[in-house]
C-alpha cells in the first residue's frame, strides 16, 4: 500500500471513536473509505461509506483501533485535511476541514477548489 499522503491528511480522535463506536454496533472489521466525487453544489462532494476491503492504492489512516482508506486520487483533494466528527445541538456528522476548498456549500458536504 502507498501511504505517501498519510501525514498530510489528520483523522482527530473525535472521529476515531466515532467510526470505533460504528463499526463495533456490527462486529465486523469494517473501515471507513472516504472519497471525493464530482457533484453536490459546489462542484466536489464527500462520500462516505463502509468497507471491509482495502485496494493496493488506498491511503491508509490509522489512529486509536480505527481505520480511514482514501485513494489517492481523493487524497489530491484533501492534503492536509483533517477528518473530524462533530456534534451539536441540531446535528452530528463528519467533517472535513479542508484547506484546500475554496468554498463549501451550507451542508459542509461539498467544495470547490
Amino acid at each position: 500500500m502507498d501511504n505517501t499522503n498519510t501525514t498530510s491528511i489528520t483523522l482527530s480522535d473525535n472521529a476515531a471513536s466515532k467510526i470505533n463506536e460504528l463499526t463495533s454496533k456490527e462486529s465486523l472489521n469494517k473501515k471507513l473509505r472516504i472519497s471525493v466525487n464530482a457533484g453536490g453544489c459546489s462542484g466536489f462532494q464527500y462520500q462516505y461509506d463502509f468497507v471491509q476491503d482495502t485496494n493496493s492504492d488506498d491511503i491508509v489512516l490509522e489512529k486509536n483501533g480505527a481505520t480511514v482508506l482514501i485513494d489517492n486520487m481523493s487524497a489530491e483533494f484533501m492534503k492536509n485535511a483533517v477528518i473530524d466528527y462533530i456534534e451539536t445541538l441540531g446535528s452530528a456528522e463528519f467533517l472535513i476541514k479542508n484547506p484546500n476548498a475554496s468554498s463549501k456549500c451550507g451542508c459542509g458536504n461539498s467544495f470547490s477548489t
